[in-house]
């Protein structure tokens, strides 16, 4: 009863902001009125303002761009609420708050850069234990967008609709047992506020929540109807778009790895075997619900490999011209996603099984796909890999991704007439794989050594069953 009592005042309460100011849902009650149960202060409480700092996300990144605020100046928010999206050049993160705190400025607009360890925004808090004048963006969540799936039971059953909503919204409607799939949105991005919740509950009017400004305008254009264009020149029609995330981090990091002297060396493998192989055990794979390509295979053996030839699994430390063995083998796999063309690795590729890789891989496919890889899972990269055949190139000329040394591009698998022992014409199953490196410390006989080892992995992968390392 209390329960109802509190969510019928806090109800009230939202009814009368939208009433006085036509606003946004995300506003609250004064914090030392917190309907949810929280205790009143009898003693002075003091607000202060808390610059929320960037914090550093891994990977050596400096800076991103701020693809969407969740908030604006004036919300109250809690602990755990969405702030906003940033975009670095591997992944986008969503920022959470660690406070309860009114938002007082925004230090940057939509699709500025933010730099690491500088101010993202400022909340107005209360002093309670906290003597620190300041705190960081350390609670952040990968991902392209807040999707979450809601969890609340309706009718004994479990929903399966996505919504987007905040974890505020998430547990008012698990307290109430409201599926927020059925619940009309009308935040941003179709986004499910706690006035919408409280609407579909009868707690407040219908109609006490505006729909999100960007809804309205989309639901004009809609039915407008085109008007006439204007005759233009094409010749003078252009469209400028400034590069962001995945796309200018490619300018910088192109631009450094070219610098590098890179040498190129090609040959042919004959994965006729493999084929063979990799067929017998699909079906397996399947049956523990893995994918299994031939690239968890082309992993494997370049690990094997890379156990002899050890300095192509390093890196170069060009200000203390030294070389950096590592004893790990995170092979980087170059994926295209939603986002752009981006390198994650699979992790201690040299302890694991063909069919863990496998899972791994997919698991890397999967996220790239939802745009929710994590600063994580481009950690740490000793070697990468970049299968253009999946797209029809044969030969390739792959840039060495610095820090590492080295990198493979493998080509589309053809069907092609060779000779067999006995000197008869067979069809043969061949693949061309180049290979480029950081010539200031990999020598072409290195090079061409590693790969007839990896070859030999791969022309008679039963070497690769027995876990040779």
């Amino acid at each position: 009863m209390a329960g109802l009592f509190n969510l019928r005042r806090y109800g009230a309460s939202i009814a009368r902001h939208h009433l006085l100011t036509g606003g946004s849902t995300r506003r609250r009650p004064p914090l030392h009125a917190n309907v949810f149960g929280r205790a009143l202060h009898t003693s002075t409480v003091l607000d202060r303002v808390i610059s929320f700092h960037l914090s550093d996300i891994g990977e050596g990144i400096r800076e991103v761009t701020v693809k969407e605020w969740y908030v604006k100046v004036g919300d109250v928010v809690e602990q755990f609420d969405n702030l906003c999206e940033v975009q670095s050049d591997k992944a986008s993160v969503t920022i959470t708050s660690r406070y309860d705190g009114k938002i007082v400025k925004l230090h940057h607009n939509v699709d500025e850069i933010a730099l690491v360890g500088k101010p993202l925004l400022d909340f107005d808090v209360e002093e309670q234990e906290e003597d620190d004048s300041s705190s960081s963006s350390s609670d952040s969540s990968s991902s392209s967008d807040e999707e979450s799936t809601s969890s609340v039971e309706t009718g004994g059953q479990v929903p399966t609709g996505k919504v987007l909503a905040t974890p505020a919204v998430r547990r008012i409607a698990m307290e109430n047992k409201v599926d927020l799939s059925k619940v009309p949105a009308t935040g941003r991005n179709g986004r499910v506020l706690k006035g919408d919740v409280l609407e579909y509950l009868q707690v407040i009017p219908k109609g006490t929540v505006k729909p999100h400004p960007s809804l309205v305008s989309q639901a004009g254009k809609e039915q407008r109807k085109p008007e006439p264009s204007a005759s233009i020149d094409l010749k003078q029609a252009e469209t400028i778009v400034p590069l962001k995330g995945i796309a200018k981090a490619m300018v910088r990091s192109m631009t450094d790895a070219l610098k590098i002297p890179h040498f190129a060396y090609c040959d042919e493998v004959d994965v006729t075997k493999l084929v063979e192989v990799r067929s017998q055990l699909k079906e397996e794979a399947a049956r523990q619900s893995i994918k299994l390509t031939y690239m968890p295979f082309f992993l494997k053996a370049a690990s094997n490999a890379l156990l002899q030839y050890p300095i192509l699994n390093s890196s170069f430390d060009e200000s203390a011209e030294s070389v950096i063995y590592k004893t790990y083998h995170n092979i980087s796999v170059a994926m295209q996603t939603p986002q752009g063309l981006v390198v994650p690795n699979v992790k201690n590729v040299e302890q694991k099984s063909i069919l863990q890789i496998a899972n791994d891989l997919n698991a890397l496919q999967e996220r790239g796909a939802k745009g929710a890889l994590t600063p994580n899972d481009f950690a740490n990269g000793t070697f990468a890999l970049s299968n253009i055949g999946i797209i029809g190139g044969t030969y390739t000329h792959p840039v060495v991704i610095t820090p590492q040394v080295a990198i493979g591009g493998l080509g589309k698998t053809r069907v092609l007439p060779r000779f067999d022992d006995a000197g008869q014409v067979v069809p043969a199953h061949i693949m061309v794989v180049s290979w480029t490196a950081d010539h200031r410390v990999i020598d072409g006989v290195t090079m061409a050594s590693f790969s007839n080892l990896w070859k030999q992995y791969l022309e008679n992968p039963n070497l690769l069953m027995l876990g040779a390392k």
